[in-house]
């Protein structure tokens, strides 16, 4: 007799063993640990900017910080929870699978950059940051001087 299990069974066991394995090395299996929101960040090199553009979905324009320091440009904020026993009274929630809290997000930049000069505009969740090169970083073409070779007599 053959016997066979079906797909939806092991994969509901893996599934099961990747969460297991995910809380055991995250430490979520302790009461007290929360899980951590790493927004998704996309950084793009043009010919005279950096453009770093990070997905911040439910997460408000005055929640967001971003400072530069040491050639570092860090974003950081909290998403906030909708769901606030403290002024909604008792609440029985039945999923609770979004992630709230503080998040930070570090990227360290060529030396050549203009921070002075950094810029940063939040659209529909999408933080958008430009941080311009400097100068220095910029390319240039530069000219090639000729001198004319005096003419060789034959004398």
């Amino acid at each position: 007799m053959l016997t066979t299990r079906s797909l939806n069974t092991t994969l509901d066991r893996m599934l099961s063993l990747n969460r297991a394995l995910d809380q055991a090395f995250t430490g979520a299996w302790q009461p007290d640990a929360s899980r951590t929101w790493v927004p998704a960040v996309d950084v793009v090199e043009q010919k005279d900017k950096y453009v770093l553009y990070a997905e911040l979905p439910g997460v408000a324009a005055e929640d967001v910080e971003i400072g530069f320091e040491q050639n570092v440009l860090t974003v950081r904020g909290t998403k906030r929870s909708p769901i606030d026993p403290a002024s909604q009274g008792e609440l029985r929630v039945y999923a609770a699978e979004r992630v709230t809290g503080g998040f930070e997000r570090a990227l360290r930049l060529p030396e050549f950059v203009d921070g002075d000069h950094i810029s940063a505009d939040f659209t529909n969740g999408l933080l958008t940051v430009t941080v311009p090169k400097a100068q220095a970083a910029q390319p240039r073409r530069i000219a090639i001087n000729t001198t004319a070779t005096p003419a060789v007599s034959d004398n």
